[in-house]
């Protein structure tokens, strides 16, 4: 038994800061630097009003107004010592905003301590502007005109303090609360383990639920993880932990299970960083079925999200067959799925059917068949497969019923389809990000463009549609891309009504004003058409898809206005890092019947 000493009550301030770029939670720098997720208004003259900006991998940024309510406006007043929060300030002009938009699709039960403990999309995936920006105004202390406030000033040591607790765990003075790390070696029928002990101070652990117990505490780990817990229970200490590729998941894993919200969170997100790293897969579908596993909607998500994006590079992967039917079918019911076309998804399908299925049943084959959307396959295709297709004859019931589905969703009108009593408003209705022409065209912004001073632009798809005349803008300022594509992807529009799209990247902001746009950031996309047609029942849901160095995708945003954004350090950065920001532009057409 461990000798019981007194000791004096530590008051820790806790602080949690990260550079993404090395997963370093570091404080050694001397000079006052904000707090990992403090809040700040900004733009105002009154202290309790003014745009929500929330400070983040050393940069101050705003959030997005998308379902803000008085919910999200008290969690940040508290947070910024304010009794509460009297409204929530949506469109107001508090000055021009020069960090990136970090937080959107934010929900609050109005009870949490900061705004991080909210639900929210990962750090800086947002389809907002700065136009968007959130304003709150707070109660102050005595809502008066004749309001004093007393002067104070904050003092904040607390980066020595963290060094000191570091230093105390590393001597093991006085310590008098033993943690055994227990592993099992998978030698002797998993009967033998390795073990080995951590020397620690309850007057530090009492705060964590987990380590409030007398004298101490058994952990069991995996081998791969007892690496990595001496670290783990010294970031209880110091809230200083350097992270790496190989310790990530194993953090994680200890952060969910000993319930560190804040360290759990913030480790989730630098997963991130991890999944373009392996061009096998392995490590996305490994991550996959350990969020699956502990039930991390955020990680599982983030990780399911890669897979759409990168679903062709996925099938040309060793990990391809390996894929769980289980996973397929979720990837195969999103309408994100990154692939030339449907008929693509179907061929992809049939082979893994038939390479990975002896040992499935009819019914789950058929299950996995049926989230191919048919009436996506261009009519010409559709005719084809009971000749074409290697499993037609194997379910020739699938196939004929998706088939008669698709042949008449491509023949007749659809207004006419959809009052049949047997339609369902589904997504086999619905294209994906299909890449292959006629419905997409590239632009490739790292290669050096050519010519004789003018924009990259090209004329592509019907040779006869209207004159262009080039505007007088610096090739490396502007580039541009001119396509035509049908109204819709069904029969009935095959080659009639074209529509004609010019698509462009602003790459500065005098190239964007030069063609007469405003660009809120750069480098933005453009996608305009270029006739009127007039079609009432069919909207454009296009896409900008941002390829990193031609490798993998690493954003998709939605054109609003005809207006995209891609700015790593203005409005957006990247779900996925980019080395150099050296992107491929893909700008998809998505049409669909309303």
């Amino acid at each position: 038994m461990l000798p019981r000493r007194n000791f004096p009550t530590l008051r820790i301030l806790l602080l949690f800061s990260i550079s993404a770029s090395a997963f370093d939670f570091d404080f050694l720098n001397q000079t006052p630097v904000a707090r990992e997720g403090a809040m700040r208004l900004s733009g105002s003259e009154s202290p309790w009003e003014g745009r929500v900006e929330v400070y983040h991998d050393g940069q101050w940024g705003t959030v997005c107004d998308d379902g803000w309510d008085m919910a999200e406006a008290q969690v940040v007043c508290r947070q910024l010592d304010f009794p509460g929060a009297k409204s929530v300030v949506i469109g107001k002009n508090y000055g021009q905003a020069s960090g990136p938009i970090w937080l959107d699709d934010i929900k609050c039960d109005g009870t949490e301590k900061s705004l991080l403990a909210c639900s929210m999309a990962n750090w800086g995936v947002t389809d907002c502007t700065h136009k968007e920006d959130v304003g709150v105004i707070c109660q102050s202390s005595n809502d008066t005109n004749g309001t004093i406030w007393n002067f104070s000033h904050s003092l904040d040591h607390s980066i020595s303090l963290s060094d000191d607790l570091g230093s105390l765990f590393d001597s093991g003075r006085g310590c008098d609360f033993l943690i055994v790390v227990q592993s099992a070696t998978g030698n002797k029928g998993d009967k033998e383990t390795l073990a080995s002990t951590i020397c620690a101070h309850q007057v530090i652990l009492s705060q964590f639920p987990h380590f409030n117990m007398s004298e101490g505490v058994m952990v069991n780990v995996s081998l791969a993880c007892q690496p990595y817990v001496n670290s783990f229970v010294r970031y209880l200490y110091t809230r200083k932990m350097d992270v790496s590729v190989s310790s990530a998941q194993c953090l994680h894993q200890m952060a969910s299970h000993f319930e560190l919200k804040q360290l759990r969170d913030v480790i989730g997100r630098l997963f991130t960083q991890i999944l373009p790293d392996d061009s096998s897969f392995q490590t996305q579908l490994s991550l996959l079925q350990y969020a699956t596993q502990n039930g991390d909607h955020i990680l599982r998500e983030n990780c399911m999200q890669y897979l759409a994006w990168n679903f062709h590079k996925l099938t040309q992967s060793p990990s391809w067959l390996s894929l769980s039917w289980e996973v397929l079918e979720v990837l195969l019911s999103r309408s994100d799925l990154v692939v030339p076309d449907e008929y693509f998804v179907l061929q992809t399908v049939e082979s893994l059917i038939e390479e990975t299925g002896n040992g499935s049943t009819l019914e789950a084959q058929a299950e996995l068949l049926g989230r191919v959307r048919f009436p996506m396959i261009p009519a010409e295709k559709l005719y084809e497969l009971e000749v074409n297709s290697s499993l037609y004859a194997i379910h020739k019931n699938v196939y004929q019923e998706k088939m008669l589905k698709a042949l008449q969703f491509n023949v007749l009108l659809f207004s006419e389809f959809a009052s049949r009593p047997n339609f369902s408003r589904d997504e086999q209705y619905r294209p994906r990000m299909y890449t292959a022409e006629p419905w997409s065209v590239m632009i490739n912004a790292i290669r050096k463009p050519t010519g004789h001073g003018y924009g990259n632009l090209r004329r592509r798809g019907n040779p006869h549609f209207g004159m262009y005349m080039p505007y007088e803008i610096p090739m490396q300022e502007t580039l541009s891309e001119i396509f035509s594509t049908r109204r819709h992807g069904s029969m009935l529009f095959n080659k009639v009504d074209l529509v004609n799209w010019e698509a462009l990247i602003f790459k500065t902001q005098s190239g964007c004003s030069a063609r007469g746009w405003i660009c809120e950031s750069i480098p933005a996309a453009g996608l305009v058409r270029q006739n009127y047609i007039h079609q009432d029942n069919i909207v454009y849901r296009n896409q900008l898809i941002v390829m990193c160095q031609d490798k993998y995708v690493c954003q998709v945003q939605q054109f609003k206005n005809d207006m995209a954004y891609v700015a790593v350090n203005g409005t957006k950065v990247p779900a996925y890092p980019c080395p150099d920001e050296k992107y491929v532009y893909r700008f998809v057409v998505r049409p669909e019947y309303i």
